[in-house]
């Protein structure tokens, strides 16, 4: 078949760039010099593509429930969207940009990218307030001008865009002179020649082409073995008494938000925003943006989001903080070398009563918010804050195995050994931490926490919010859903009622222990009924009861 860009290739385009800036991402930390030398930016365009590979996969997976295909427009938009409310950074958020600009184009001619690469570099430069020469918005225009000379089908103008980024990427320490000072290429436009190569991969349909060749494989700053964040080789104060984590010259915090605005707001905002700091990066279009900007006065930044409409996911980061954070990761207070600890176990909950007893049994918990589920980063960094050699990861959601997965790959990187038992639900996470033993070997131990992870059937009651086609017939709104394995198995009329009967049904295999969450709007005396159920009807058969908090299902069943 002809190359072409459908919703498998923007599928693909999305996870072919997640495992290129996967496997580049340290690389990109360490080069990361520009706008701010805070060795962020491999880590930020990572997250950002992540957000936008998960917006895809979602819709992929909500129409294979209906058993049809989404459409190139809704696959491109949902792109477009994760990227816009995931971005990170500096050049997360420029990426996020460069990827609403194309598909605006492409959701109306699939065939061309020229005309989208062009659309993409022209955008990106109108949302960031001072554009800079020799950074991602050069090396994106450069794409763009030599896509747009080739004749040939969306492979050959892929490819054309992908080499030329290259080119001007090399080019970049000449351009910028805190780069060739550094003797780096610019962090953004590495990140962004990943991407393109990942999109001329995914059209052609053959076997990606593989790592950036040693022209491009660029040397740490000179005179470093890592980058030290602000040019502070230690966590001691500078001869002159000096902050020696302080940006040089410029603002201390970086602010990022979500805002809800109607477009005629943002001019505004953005002449408000200017005047406060610099780095002023705004994106997005029809009511929501996503706005980067470094400041002094971070509550002037987010008083002008809230004049200009409803700003959320308000993050802060004060830069000093953040270099004493990543010099604290290699070395005590003391500024001795932290020694590792031998094994850790990392779990991700749902919920402050499931968060409160994993850590009580020795787990570094990763709390799920409802509705912001956590991205490999956020994961990736409690496998740092562990501080272990050896790390059991415990994801206890079937949609989080991906991010999970990714986060495993990032330690692994960084040298910890990693094993990550696929646990589908906090009960089975609960069973195995119970059986945990950091004194064994760490083979034998995840072999122990498997075995009884993979004992452990599990269920969960929740209400249904629609009338729809499930296993176990048509439920309406309101009714209670049993789910046994993931598999809705009853449809009842009460919360007692339906667990009664996944109780027995789950029992009816045999078990000899139960273990009951439940969850933050479940009746007072669910578990009571339940356990008494449990007590009268099967014997020796023990029964145990958390008080998980967490909000998206009223109550949580395991059988061991």
């Amino acid at each position: 078949m002809p190359p072409t860009l459908d919703p498998p290739a923007v599928r693909a385009w999305c996870r072919l760039s997640l495992q290129a800036l996967g496997r580049a991402r340290e690389e990109i930390d360490a080069i990361n010099v520009y706008p701010v030398a805070d060795g962020d930016t491999g880590t930020n365009l990572f997250l950002t593509v992540e957000s936008a590979t998960q917006s895809v996969d979602a819709v992929f997976e909500g129409h294979a429930a209906s058993g049809s295909t989404p459409d190139l427009t809704s696959c491109l938009r949902s792109m477009a969207h994760g990227a816009l409310i995931g971005a990170r950074g500096n050049s997360g958020t420029i990426l996020a940009q460069l990827l609403r600009g194309m598909a605006e184009v492409l959701a109306e001619d699939a065939g061309d990218l020229r005309p989208a690469l062009r659309r993409a570099a022209e955008s990106a430069y109108q949302a960031v307030a001072h554009p800079v020469e020799g950074t991602m918005l050069t090396v994106a225009t450069a794409a763009a001008e030599a896509a747009s000379v080739v004749n040939g089908d969306v492979h050959e103008v892929s490819r054309a865009a992908y080499e030329a980024a290259r080119l001007a990427l090399a080019a970049t320490p000449r351009q910028l002179a805190v780069l060739g000072d550094a003797g780096v290429v610019d962090a953004g436009g590495r990140g962004l020649v990943a991407v393109l190569g990942a999109l001329a991969d995914a059209v052609s349909g053959q076997a990606p082409m593989g790592p950036l060749d040693d022209a491009l494989r660029v040397p740490l700053p000179r005179g470093a073995s890592s980058v030290v964040p602000y040019g502070c080789a230690s966590g001691e104060a500078a001869a002159d008494g000096r902050d020696p984590h302080a940006v040089p010259g410029g603002p201390g915090f970086e602010v990022i938000y979500l805002l809800e605005a109607p477009d005629r707001a943002v001019p505004a905002l953005r002449t408000r925003l200017d005047r406060l700091g610099d780095s002023l990066v705004v994106v997005g279009g029809d009511g929501l943006w996503n706005v980067h900007v470094h400041v002094d006065d971070v509550g002037a930044a987010i008083e002008a989001g809230i004049e200009a409409g409803r700003p959320y996911r308000i993050k802060v980061t004060h830069f000093g903080d953040q270099a004493r954070a990543l010099q604290r990761d290699r070395r005590g207070t003391s500024g001795e070398r932290v020694e590792r600890a031998l094994r850790a176990v990392v779990a991700v909950v749902r919920g402050d009563g499931l968060a409160g007893l994993c850590a009580q049994a020795g787990a570094t918990v990763v709390a799920v918010r409802p509705g912001d589920p956590p991205a490999s980063g956020d994961i990736a960094e409690a496998i740092r804050r562990a501080h272990a050699r050896e790390v059991v990861l415990l994801p206890n959601d079937v949609e989080l195995r991906h991010a999970v997965g990714a986060a495993a790959e990032q330690a692994r990187a960084e040298g910890v050994r990693v094993a990550l038992i696929p646990t589908r639900s906090a009960v089975q996470g609960i069973a195995a931490l119970a059986v945990h033993e950091p004194t064994r070997r760490f083979d034998e131990d995840v072999v122990a926490m498997t075995s009884a992870a993979g004992a452990t059937r599990y269920a969960e009651l929740a209400v249904a919010q629609a009338q729809s086609w499930t296993m176990a017939g048509v439920c309406q709104a309101g009714d209670v859903l049993g789910l046994i394995d993931g598999d809705v198995a009853v449809i009842g009329g009460n919360l007692v009622e339906t667990g009664i009967i996944v109780l027995d049904r789950m029992l009816a295999a045999g078990g000899e222990m139960v273990t009951l969450v439940i969850g933050a709007d479940a009746p007072a005396d669910l578990a009571d009924r339940l356990e008494a159920h449990v007590r009268d009807s099967h014997l020796a058969v023990d029964t145990v009861v958390y008080d998980g908090g967490q909000q998206t299902c009223p109550l949580l069943i395991g059988v061991e």
